[in-house]
């Protein structure tokens, strides 16, 4: 850490089971998505990939909403985005965060349904309550078995073979965690506090503690850590 930022301590804050929390209410297509092209505007009852320009952004201490996916942009600078992400950017508009609408150039749409994973962050949520508090291997079992039922929607590896191969699920269920997760630094940054770090979907380090996260053990919740700040040692934030 520079030595601008003085002694003391970093409040390191740590989001509980992001990825199943998001899919209590994730927008998804069950169907074929179908390709609708250019839009004039975002259509609430629709849902899936959208191809949009790169908003600017510059709200002092807060990284850019759309985090690493601006760093990918193709030789039009344009960036293929899910629901998640496009709802977050038309509320940031409203409320006059950003300069002008998303422009969409491009899509693949269906009818959204938000509660399509509805039953398996039930189950999910349910099986943490019991586990988180024995601890042990049962717990890491099922961190892990939770985290492979989740990236066999998209897995990394061509060889892997699944019969739920939906990249579009995949993609928007880590754009529901990270919008969430974004948003509510977002909530501490607007009441004063300085965001140091925010990484992917979990893990945020500010200055001082905010008072926009919940403390607990449950999705959602977050756990809060205290670290000597000469020992912390940032990354490129998401």
């Amino acid at each position: 850490m520079p030595a601008s930022f003085g002694g003391g301590v970093l409040c390191l804050i740590d989001r509980n089971g992001s990825f199943p929390s998001a899919c209590s209410a994730v927008p998804l297509v069950p169907n074929k998505l179908l390709h609708t092209g250019p839009l004039d505007a975002f259509d609430k009852t629709k849902a899936g990939i959208y191809q949009i320009d790169i908003p600017e952004w510059d709200y002092p201490g807060m990284p850019h909403p759309l985090g690493r996916l601006v760093e990918r942009p193709d030789d039009q600078g344009r960036v293929w985005v899910t629901t998640p992400h496009i709802k977050q950017l038309e509320r940031l508009y409203r409320d006059g965060h950003l300069a002008a609408p998303v422009t969409i150039h491009d899509s693949w749409t269906g009818k959204a349904n938000e509660s399509l994973f509805k039953p398996f962050y039930t189950a999910a949520r349910e099986a943490r309550s019991e586990l988180v508090q024995a601890g042990g291997e049962p717990y890491k079992s099922y961190k892990t078995r939770l985290s492979i039922a989740l990236r066999l929607l998209w897995p990394k590896r061509q060889e892997q073979r699944s019969p739920f191969w939906r990249p579009d699920w995949r993609m928007s269920m880590v754009a529901e965690a990270s919008v969430r997760h974004w948003t509510v630094a977002f909530k501490a940054v607007q009441e004063g506090h300085t965001l140091i770090a925010l990484r992917n979907v979990d893990a945020a380090i500010f200055w001082t503690p905010p008072g926009t996260y919940r403390i607990g053990t449950g999705f959602g919740e977050v756990k809060a850590k205290f670290i000597p700040r000469g020992e912390f040692i940032p990354e490129g934030d998401d």
